[in-house]
C-alpha cells in the first residue's frame, strides 16, 4: 500500500508515539522492542513494535514505511536487535516493498495489525533474519 501520507496525520501520529505511547510501552516487560542504530547520532534507538517470530525470522509491518525513523535507520544500517519475550536477538532487517503488507498483517497478532491498518499511511513489510 503506497501512498503519500497526510503530513498533519503523520505529525500527529509521530508526536503521539514519541511523547506518549513509546515511553510507556518501551518499559513494559512483554513489549517487543526493535533496536536500530540512529542514522545521524549512531546511538541505539528502541521502538516498540508488533509482529511475530516464525522460526529464525521476525516479521512486522511498519505503518508509515519510509516515513518511520526506524525504517530510515534500517536503510542506513540493517543490523538490528529485537527483544522478544524478554530476550534480545541480533538480526539483519530487510525491507520488503513488494510484499503484500495487508495480507502479511493477517498473519501477525490481531491487535497490533488492527492498529497498523487503522492508522497506517504507507504500509511496509519488514523481515528480520535472526542470528544465534
Amino acid at each position: 500500500m503506497t501512498s503519500t501520507p497526510n503530513p498533519w496525520r503523520l505529525r500527529l501520529d509521530h508526536a503521539f508515539h514519541r511523547r506518549i505511547a513509546n515511553p510507556i510501552t518501551t518499559r513494559m516487560r512483554d513489549q517487543i522492542l526493535l533496536e536500530t542504530t540512529g542514522r545521524k547520532s549512531g546511538q541505539a534507538r528502541r521502538t516498540p513494535v508488533g509482529g511475530r517470530r516464525v522460526a529464525d525470522q521476525f516479521w512486522m509491518v511498519s505503518n508509515h514505511g519510509d516515513h518511520s525513523d526506524y525504517v530510515r535507520n534500517i536503510k542506513a544500517d540493517p543490523a538490528v536487535r529485537v527483544r522478544i519475550k524478554g530476550q534480545w536477538h541480533h538480526g539483519t532487517a530487510h525491507l520488503l516493498p513488494d510484499d503484500n503488507a495487508i495480507a502479511r498483517l493477517a498473519t501477525l497478532p490481531r491487535m497490533n495489525s488492527t492498529m497498523v491498518r487503522a492508522f497506517g499511511t504507507n504500509l511496509l513489510t519488514i523481515r528480520i533474519d535472526l542470528t544465534h
